[in-house]
């Protein structure tokens, strides 16, 4: 049996154990019932399938790309030092970052892989200098041309590491990487690619450490759900808020064949909105009743269970990704999710084997002795409408404190601008230094008795010859 042989029966036998743990979700009583059956629910859910429902659905979009902007938002730095000076790995990380636009194909990869079980992001080295070159291990310190993220539906993993010796057992040894080319037709080309040329990316992972679990596998049945429920609403309202007729002939009239085709021609006017009465005689009509429900309740019990599990506060997916319309308490908790994701997921999984990579190939600079550190955005950090309306309130606080004579023998001032302005020691320092500063400035600036002098003189001079009235 062939290497290739091997790997797809490696392969099919994970299809079927997945297969095998599907096939016991939803039985009862004995395999007398079966749920997902009753209900709808696929037994096995497929890369397309959750693709298709992240471009179809909006919920399942807002589960996938919702958490990843805000993961990204602000970009990332790569830091050596606190002070000041520029070291050669941050200026040479702002200028990669800058041209390669690494962020964005960052936050592309962060959704490719949580739409499937990876996602990798194939790195383009200057070596590769035909598609062939590609399946051979990178050679020397090539430079990095471009890097481009493929999700799972485009890449398979043609061939494992099978030697128990090495340290990559059991680890993708070849990928096969589906590249589309788009001009006047849509062309497909499959390339080979050593791992060496891959930075491979997993997330939520349980025994293996090649594929982990797609984001919206676990709350897939209620995406269904709230599609069924939102969908049936719109079909309610649609067939259910214009109310069907029904027509009752006298009994004494008697309708001709010409009648009876004028009005079959306005019911169907009527129907498809070419006129908003009917004419007729001896016909009466009577509006049907309406049929329509509130599903809020509802929708709102789907969208708690898909927040339950997926960590986002339910008025953020439900509003924007900035929180506008949620309170103080779920943009804390989002933040605060977020920040998890990024150090459990976004640093070492995707920046950190990026950057590393790129210093063990001579792409980036080595690090110093004390390695390097990956700064993102705060994101607890105040926003300007937020710093506004605090300086805002500090200054009305220390106005009342400084008109209050009695205010420094309760509260001494530095503790004050610590306990009763929220300052930090530090903050309090600067402003302690500051204050000195102008003291000392406004002394230096006074003026010596001899300038005084000189200046009582010149006034009496001045009064002297003044002109008499």
């Amino acid at each position: 049996m062939t290497k290739e042989q091997e790997n797809k029966l490696q392969t099919l036998g994970a299809i079927a154990a997945r297969m095998q743990l599907a096939a016991k979700m939803g039985i009862q009583y004995g395999g007398d019932r079966e749920i997902y059956k009753a209900l709808g629910y696929p037994l096995e859910i497929t890369y397309q399938d959750y693709e298709a429902r992240y471009y179809r659905q909006d919920m399942a979009k807002a589960i996938i790309s919702r958490p990843v902007k805000m993961t990204w938002r602000g970009g990332v730095k790569v830091i050596e030092s606190d002070d000041d000076n520029e070291t050669a790995l941050e200026k040479a990380w702002v200028e990669l970052e800058k041209e390669l636009k690494l962020v964005s194909k960052f936050n592309r990869l962060d959704k490719l892989t949580g739409l499937g079980e990876f996602g990798i992001l194939f790195l383009g080295l200057s070596d590769a200098n035909n598609i062939e070159v590609h399946r051979q291990p990178v050679t020397g310190k090539p430079k990095l041309l471009y890097v481009k993220p493929f999700g799972q539906g485009s890449v398979e993993i043609s061939r494992y590491e099978s030697r128990s010796g090495n340290p990559r057992y059991g680890m993708p040894a070849e990928y096969t990487i589906t590249v589309s080319d788009t001009g006047v037709t849509t062309t497909t080309t499959d390339v080979k690619v050593h791992y060496s040329r891959v930075i491979h990316v997993t997330e939520d992972m349980m025994e293996s450490e090649v594929t982990g679990t797609p984001r919206l596998e676990a709350v897939y049945n209620r995406l269904m759900d709230l599609e069924k429920v939102v969908g049936g609403d719109a079909e309610m309202f649609w067939r259910g808020a214009r109310p069907g007729y029904q027509g009752k002939v006298d009994e004494d009239y008697e309708m001709t064949p010409e009648v009876e085709e004028d009005l079959q021609k306005q019911i169907d006017e009527y129907e498809n909105n070419l006129r908003r009465m009917l004419i007729n005689k001896g016909i009466s009509y009577e509006a049907l009743a309406q049929q329509i429900a509130d599903p809020s309740n509802h929708v709102d019990v789907l969208i708690q269970m898909i927040s339950a599990e997926t960590g986002i506060p339910k008025r953020i997916l439900t509003g924007s990704e900035r929180g506008e319309l949620s309170s103080t308490q779920d943009r804390d908790e989002m933040m605060t999710y977020i920040q998890s994701r990024r150090e459990e997921h976004a640093e070492p999984n995707i920046v950190r084997p990026f950057v590393d990579y790129c210093i063990e190939k001579g792409i980036l600079p080595a690090a110093g002795a004390d390695g390097y550190t990956i700064k993102w955005q705060d994101l607890f950090s105040p926003s300007e409408k937020e710093k506004v309306e605090i300086g805002k309130a500090r200054s009305e606080a220390l106005s009342k404190y400084a008109a209050s004579p009695m205010a420094e023998m309760i509260i001494p001032p530095e503790e004050f601008l610590r306990y009763c302005l929220g300052l930090t020691k530090e903050e309090v320092e600067q402003i302690n230094v500051a204050r000195e500063k102008a003291v000392k400035e406004e002394e230096e600036n006074q003026p010596t008795p001899e300038e005084l002098e000189l200046e009582r003189q010149e006034q009496d001079r001045n009064r002297i010859n003044l002109p008499e009235e």
